[in-house]
């Protein structure tokens, strides 16, 4: 197989996403986030990043790491929650709770606080209300929990500023299930190497403030009365309140009342035209999807929007989609493929006059017809459409462009997993 032209391998964090090929820097991509942000580190905690630089995210499979990282590139985001480790603010009401300072915390520190049930008969929650939102949109509450004598926390979205009025999830943190869910919640949980689960819980909101509760108790019904015996409960840490229909990495927020904003990524200006090859090439991409999220989401080689060879994640939330657009018309037809979009997925686009394939995870999926671009008009790569819309966001796992077209057991190979193990691997599979 021909050496790609260009090579793009997460390595190394920085101002860049940093291309391995070429070798003199022309194929590095200029970064840009001018805010702090957090990642999973190589030990799975949870670590801060420097505004301006970029992240590697490492992949955690039942809380272990497990396999290389990515470039984690995500969308602006503003944290509602003003304490949002400090849970003895004053901030946070507590109803028959009280919390103790000191516990070892998903960032390896002793940030973390321990829930304790007071020794009452009656529910023991704690609370944040009322938290001013925007009306009928989604929001997202988000918090790390750890088993303590207690094996349950429920997180409640109470009141009727929430679309359907109070609704409810209970956690076993035993064993990591769902017990109970009201309907019309979206939910979901993800085990860090600390032993703490990230919970998050999405509903629309029905005006413009909503409640927030955290329950403890041994039971799965804990938002029910019971007797509790002053020193067991459950730990916690970084609550998370978001506009969205997923959560996004942590965002700290250590008293500022109008909240924290975590300003979206962009990457591109990768390669020049002495890089791309307007007659052939090979785009190949390996990505996941941070949600099944109803918005485009692309990669290209292009010199604008008009002249691009593209893979993207579709606006469909289920599909992947290639294309080549020559003076601003689509050649031949676009090629969709329905998928997860939040698994890992390896895409390759091959284009050549009148000879086009899309090819995802080994397989030939797509082929088209069409022209192919005059003189030296590719000569950026980006994470986008060519002209800043269709921003990329999700975990990039490596970027292969090559300046020929690469035969069908090329492209299959190069779009194919090494071995069983690997391809579990990157699919978060678990090996039993």
């Amino acid at each position: 197989m021909a050496k790609p032209k260009l090579l793009l391998i997460p390595a190394a964090q920085g101002s860049k996403l940093y291309s391995v090929l070429p070798a003199n820097g022309v194929g590095d991509f200029d970064f840009s986030r001018n805010t702090i942000a957090t990642r999973i580190n190589s030990q799975g905690l949870i670590e801060t990043v420097a505004s301006g630089v970029s992240r590697l995210n490492y992949p955690l499979i039942d809380g272990v790491v497990n396999g290389c990282p990515s470039h984690l590139l995500e969308p602006q985001r503003l944290q509602k929650i003003q304490y949002s480790e400090a849970f003895d603010n004053a901030y946070w009401s507590k109803s028959n709770t009280n919390v103790v300072s000191g516990q070892l915390s998903p960032k390896g520190d002793t940030s973390a606080f321990k829930l304790l049930n007071s020794a009452v008969t009656s529910t023991h929650y704690l609370k944040k209300e009322p938290i001013s939102v925007a009306s009928g949109v989604d929001y997202t509450f988000s918090i790390l929990a750890k088993k303590g004598e207690n094996d349950f926390i429920t997180v409640m979205l109470q009141g009727t500023g929430w679309l359907g009025s109070s609704k409810q999830v209970s956690f076993n943190l035993a064993n990591g299930t769902f017990d109970y869910a009201d309907t019309g919640l979206t939910y979901k949980s993800t085990l860090l190497s600390s032993g703490f689960y990230r919970i998050e819980v999405t509903n629309e909101t029905a005006s413009t403030s909503v409640n927030l509760r955290v329950y403890t108790s041994a039971t799965v019904n804990n938002t029910s009365s019971y007797l509790g015996d002053g020193s067991s409960g459950v730990y916690i840490w970084g609550a998370q309140l978001e506009q969205g229909s997923y959560a996004t990495s942590y965002i700290p927020n250590y008293g500022t009342s109008a909240g924290i904003t975590r300003v979206a990524e962009t990457a591109n200006g990768a390669g020049n035209a002495s890089t791309f090859n307007s007659s052939e090439g090979v785009l190949m991409v390996e990505i996941s999807a941070l949600a099944d999220e109803l918005t485009s989401r692309t990669i290209s080689v292009n010199s604008g929007s008009s002249n691009r060879v593209f893979v993207q994640f579709r606006a469909s939330g289920t599909e992947v989609l290639s294309g080549v657009v020559v003076g601003g018309s689509v050649q031949g037809s676009t090629m969709p493929f329905s998928i997860s979009q939040t698994s890992n997925i390896k895409l390759a686009i091959k284009y050549k006059l009148n000879d086009f394939s899309f090819w995802v995870n080994g397989f030939e999926v797509g082929t088209s017809t069409g022209n192919v671009f005059t003189g030296g008009t590719l000569n950026d790569l980006s994470f986008d459409s060519g002209d800043g819309a269709e921003d990329f966001y999700g975990n990039v796992k490596q970027i292969q462009y090559f300046d020929s077209a690469l035969n069908d057991s090329e492209l299959e190979t190069l779009t194919s997993w090494t071995s069983f193990t690997a391809m579990a691997n990157a699919l978060n599979y678990t090996i039993i």
